[in-house]
């Protein structure tokens, strides 16, 4: 592993999260070596609970990369949890507003710095009933186009576990939790052509298939196709009635 250069926020936050990490988990991580040891990189895992950030986080972290996570900009005024979020460079983003441009910046950046991004690509916990990843939103393909910067699949299975987002339920015991990386998403054929609709749909297609798969090789069953979150039905006057 390469050795990093943490600033002391950074090293404040590793000796803050490691210990919760070695106490409630059991760790199998996998393939290491698919992260690249330098240079921009986006990294997009499936999300199966609110937990699971931390258990990413402590994988990247121990194959030598610092991780830098969007969030959602709502998190950044909690106190003390904003004032850490910032210290340790994760990226706060804005969704439907034009502060939305300013986050795309952001990331454009951290990929030029050589950072390692994270971003979730369903945007929430999925919300299938055996914890399948859903079909993704576009941002990581977007950012891919405009940067060049390889996509990395990220799979985790366990942290479900100790929270589950089907039932809200906490169990803080000892968890054995899985994560592989695996190579690069081929998005060769889209290099240069212009960001439409269609051509970010495809991109994020191909990304969110490699994770499924990715997913379904550490649970050890055939993966099924890609889930549609369910739409929410606008409430009527009879609905209120």
């Amino acid at each position: 592993m390469a050795q990093l250069k943490l600033g002391f926020w950074q090293r404040v936050a590793v000796m803050l999260v490691l210990p919760v990490m070695t106490v409630l988990t059991k760790k199998t991580w996998l393939h290491h070596e698919r992260i690249p040891a330098t240079g921009g990189v986006i990294l997009v895992p499936n999300h199966v609970s609110h937990f699971d950030p931390l258990v990413i986080a402590h994988y990247i972290y121990r194959s030598g990369r610092w991780p830098r996570f969007l969030g959602k900009a709502s998190v950044w005024k909690v106190p003390v949890i904003g004032f850490l979020l910032n210290k340790t460079r994760q990226i706060p983003v804005e969704r439907g507003s034009v502060d939305a441009v300013k986050s795309l910046d952001s990331l454009i950046e951290a990929l030029r710095e050589g950072g390692a991004v994270v971003i979730y690509p369903e945007g929430t916990t999925t919300k299938h009933p055996d914890l399948w990843p859903m079909r993704g939103k576009t941002g990581a393909a977007r950012l891919a186009l405009l940067t060049g910067a390889p996509v990395v699949p990220i799979a985790n299975w366990g942290a479900q576990e100790i929270f589950d987002p089907r039932t809200n339920r906490l169990r803080l015991r000892r968890t054995h939790v899985t994560v592989t990386a695996g190579p690069p998403v081929d998005l060769r054929r889209w290099a240069g052509v212009e960001p439409t609709r269609a051509v970010l749909d495809e991109m994020t297609e191909a990304i969110m298939l490699d994770v499924r798969d990715l997913l379904g090789e550490i649970r050890d069953g055939e993966a099924p196709a890609l889930y549609e979150r369910p739409v929410r039905r606008a409430s009527t006057s009879e609905d209120a009635s």
